[in-house]
């Protein structure tokens, strides 16, 4: 089986090894090979720091825009392709339009907005002269300027095209060359969305690394930024590395989390806000097969409503098709692979132990078009923790298509419940009620990188609980992991450096200029 090249200084390099099988997820075969034994990695920070820095330095914002632009049209003219991959990965025509269509999406979004909003120039002056002197011969202001460094993305399996775009746009407009470590089970996914955009691109802007990354860090310092998507263990691991405690490597994470929506008592059966919080959680346990670090893992309900939303969600969930993407009928794929699934399972009975299973089987699915045992597929699953004092619910996360309803006496009483999820990537408010949104908003963002409202009166418009937008930030605290990526041109800033230059105001304006 051919493994999968790594794109290093410029050109496509194989490891050497027998590497990390990857398999189908729908079939059980073997796709490809995963190894970046042998490579040299620091051959590779090298060339970035040199080759990389230098050609995107010759390029004002602007100039850099038009570059994510045509990456992002290359994209948008092969994109039939990447659907193909990701169907191997398990993800439906569905799934891979969120993770395809949405990273092309957040491309010309932050092309968009560099055009309009950066200058013509290579640096951003953010302020006018500020006196420091009674005379009016000394002033200073601040300038962001590109660090000489690189930027480094860790990515999760379950985008590999959007959390590699959302990560490289921001890097690119900075100024800043970007090397791509994609999770194994979709590297081949990621590798060939690089071989897409790579000649789009100035060279050294992109490289792509499959397979581990033995000693990386220790050729990263004050100058690098490091982008990280994936577990909060992890993250906290990487957090650790001497290039971030001793060598000051600005380090970003977003984690996975326990998410929640909550359903607000006005809306009972009957009511809109009713019916569109169990479709929102249906549709968050079944995009990706809810391998979403935004995913509701956690639904807060009335205790009085508690029965009724159960059998509203049952309902839906009845008519979800599980089996083989592209199949008759299919509406949602396998996991990306069997040890998901494993590790799926392995917390779902950690949960149960908090309360049942009231939809689905965690052992058994009935599969469309291909072999349940295979492929790595997994029923949805709906459990009910009458108790939401168990620790399970705000401890554990089954990455898959799992959600727990909890019952909640007040607002006061949620507020708590809330809070025990130790901070989360994305909450949302189902009520048209706007004293209870208020409350529960202001009393939840404190554990939260964003809140949605959902109600009647925004629904028709609303991108929905799981869906980032690159205008807005997409990170969260404690357990999510702390930062902040995407929120428009505040991510392009965060990968600069921000001095303030002093000096008489004469000089101040011709360094600037």
């Amino acid at each position: 089986m051919q493994t999968l090249p790594s794109y290093l200084e410029g050109a496509w390099r194989t490891g050497v090894g027998d590497g990390v099988p990857v398999a189908d997820a729908v079939t059980g075969e073997v796709v490809t090979r995963v190894t970046s034994e042998g490579l040299d990695l620091a051959a590779a920070v090298a060339y970035a720091r040199r080759t990389g820095l230098a050609a995107l330095a010759e390029l004002t914002f602007p100039q850099r825009a038009a570059a994510l632009k045509a990456a992002a049209l290359a994209l948008q003219e092969r994109k039939h392709e990447l659907y193909e991959l990701s169907a191997r990965a398990g993800a439906t025509p569905g799934d891979a339009a969120v993770d395809v269509d949405g990273g092309i999406g957040t491309a010309l979004v932050y092309a968009s907005l560099a055009r309009k909003g950066l200058p013509d120039h290579t640096i951003i002056v953010e302020d006018d002269p500020i006196p420091l002197g009674r005379g009016g011969t000394f002033a200073g202001r601040h300038v962001l300027t590109t660090p000489r460094g690189i930027s480094v993305q860790i990515n999760a399996f379950n985008f590999p095209v959007w959390g590699m775009l959302e990560k490289l746009a921001p890097a690119l407009l900075a100024g800043l060359p970007t090397l791509v470590k994609p999770a194994t089970p979709t590297a081949y996914v990621a590798a060939h969305a690089v071989r897409i955009i790579a000649d789009t691109l100035p060279p050294g802007a992109i490289q792509l690394v499959a397979g581990g990354v033995p000693g990386l860090f220790d050729l990263l310092g004050g100058q690098d930024h490091i982008g990280f998507t994936g577990s909060a263990a992890t993250a906290a691991l990487l957090r650790s590395d001497p290039a971030v405690t001793r060598r000051s490597a600005r380090f970003n994470a977003e984690a996975d989390s326990l998410n929640c929506s909550v359903l607000g008592p006005d809306a009972v059966p009957g009511q809109p806000e009713f019916d569109l919080f169990a479709d929102a959680l249906v549709t968050e346990m079944t995009v990706k097969a809810g391998q979403k670090c935004t995913a509701i893992r956690r639904a807060f309900v009335p205790e009085h409503l508690l029965e009724e939303v159960a059998q509203a969600v049952q309902a839906r969930l009845a008519r979800v098709v599980v089996g083989a993407p592209g199949a008759p009928g299919v509406t949602m794929g396998p996991l990306v692979g069997l040890a998901q699934r494993d590790d799926v399972r392995a917390a779902v009975a950690r949960l149960a132990a908090a309360g049942s299973v009231v939809w689905g089987d965690p052992a058994e699915v009935e599969v469309v078009g291909a072999d349940a045992e295979r492929g790595a597929f997994l029923s949805p699953l709906l459990l009910r923790a009458d108790d939401p004092d168990r620790p399970e619910p705000h401890e554990v996360e089954a990455f898959g298509p799992v959600s727990t309803l909890m019952p909640y006496r007040d607002p006061a009483r949620l507020l708590d419940l809330i809070a025990r999820g130790d901070g989360s990537l994305a909450g949302s408010v189902v009520s048209h009620d706007g004293d209870f949104v208020r409350q529960v908003v202001l009393g939840a963002a404190a554990h939260h990188g964003r809140i949605l409202v959902l109600d009647r009166d925004s629904a028709g418009e609303s991108t929905g609980h799981g869906t980032p937008m690159p205008q807005l930030v997409h990170g969260g605290p404690g357990r999510a992991g702390g930062g902040q990526e995407e929120g428009g041109l505040r991510a392009v800033h965060a990968h600069l450096q921000r001095t303030a230059v002093q000096g008489g105001p004469h000089l101040l304006e011709s360094i600037v200029k």
